[in-house]
């Protein structure tokens, strides 16, 4: 957390609106207002107006980026796979950012511990109600494959990942063995 308030709650809006429009999307494919939605606060996530003056990490994107290139899978089931592994991971570094998540866009209490746990499966559990699933054996993928995925990181010199740079070819390691 770096009291980017705007930049915050912006992102937050955003996944509010997805994680609401998302399942309408589903069930409703020719709502115009739902795809409507859904297609603005995407135009909003990428645009970069919400990381502007903020840590960013793109962890979960490199390493889904590897996992397309080996594997074939689109960038949305990468990022669904690495993602709930990658906050369980690092929940210490980003423990702040979780606990913010869960309460502020999933309405979760708890302790700092079951408040990471439950923020954690509330995002798995939102992937997976979009029919995107989570674990990498769910796309016939072998757990022989991490070792390619984590040499195909350091050949294209993603070896200090996230913002605070920690997310090391071990690091990623055990990201995509929790993912398994």
């Amino acid at each position: 957390p770096v009291d980017g308030k705007v930049q915050d709650r912006a992102a937050e809006g955003l996944l509010m609106t997805l994680i609401e429009e998302g399942p309408k999307a589903l069930t409703e494919p020719k709502n115009y207002a739902v795809r409507a939605n859904v297609m603005w606060a995407a135009t909003q996530a990428l645009n970069g107006l919400i990381g502007v003056g903020v840590p960013q990490d793109w962890a979960t994107h490199m390493i889904g980026h590897e996992i397309t290139a080996l594997h074939g899978l689109d960038h949305a089931q990468t990022l669904a796979i690495v993602l709930p592994s990658l906050m369980n991971v690092q929940r210490k570094q980003k423990s702040a950012k979780i606990q913010q998540l869960g309460r502020r866009v999933f309405g979760l209490d708890g302790t700092e511990a079951q408040l990471i746990d439950k923020t954690i499966a509330a995002t798995a559990g939102f992937f997976e109600q979009m029919g995107v699933p989570t674990r990498l054996s769910k796309y016939g993928i072998p757990e022989t494959s991490i070792n390619k995925l984590v040499d195909n990181l350091v050949a294209h010199g993603y070896t200090s990942l996230g913002e605070h740079k920690d997310i090391t070819p071990e690091v990623a390691r055990t990201i995509l063995q929790g993912a398994f």
